[in-house]
Formats: structure tokens, sequence, C-alpha cells
């Protein structure tokens, strides 16, 4: 009977102490509005940053959208926020996931994106 109650114990204090979120955080360059730049002079400056997110909830794993689509809605966002003017661009995005929640009952899934605004002078 003691070893059940220390396990039973052990288990609580398990669940009870640990973290419910995870994080993953992907570095990309991805060229995102199809321009080409070449930077081989300092005719450029950079102006601020910027960020977007996108939040999806899952219940019973029912819910939600795909990652690939949950990556785009953040990265629309961040755009959306920019108000780029013509001769700016953003530059240097990356991606933050964060999962949080109890698995499987619930779950949130938080994707951000973010960037750096740069004006070119020349």
């Amino acid at each position: 009977m003691k070893k059940i109650y220390l396990f039973a114990i052990t288990i609580a204090s398990a669940l009870f102490l640990s973290a419910c979120s995870a994080q993953f955080h992907q570095v990309s360059n991805q060229n995102l509005l199809e321009t080409q730049v070449v930077l081989s002079q300092k005719n450029f400056k950079v102006v601020r940053s910027v960020e977007g997110s996108n939040t999806v909830t899952k219940i019973l794993g029912i819910g939600g959208l795909s990652k690939r689509a949950m990556r785009d809605n953040a990265i629309a966002e961040m755009l959306q926020n920019a108000h780029l003017s013509s001769s700016q661009a953003v530059v240097n995005v990356s991606f933050k996931s964060a999962i949080v929640g109890v698995p499987p009952f619930f779950v949130r899934h938080i994707c951000t994106a973010t960037g750096t605004i740069v004006e070119f002078t020349e």
C-alpha cells in the first residue's frame, strides 16, 4: 500500500510541476515579397522591427489550421502591420511557434512572425 501511495504522489507531482508549453524557433531568410536586392553598398537604413501572430485552438484534437496556413497567416498579419512604403522591404523574417495546453484535451498553437523593415535611400 505504501508503494502505491508513493507512486501516486510521484505521478501527481510530475503532472503538477511540469510545464504545459513547448516553443520552437525557426529562422529563415526567405524572399517573401519576390524582390531581388543586392546590398553591395550601404544604401539602406533599418527602420524598425515588425511582428504578426496567429493563434489556433484545438479541443480534443479538433479544429485549427495546418502549420503552413498558420505561418502564412502570421506573415500576412506581419505585412499588414508593417505599413510599407514604396522604398521599404521586410528582411530577416523568423518564426516562433509555441504550444500551450494539456494535450489532447486543450491545445493552443501560437505562431509569431517577426522581421526587420529596411528603407532604401538611393
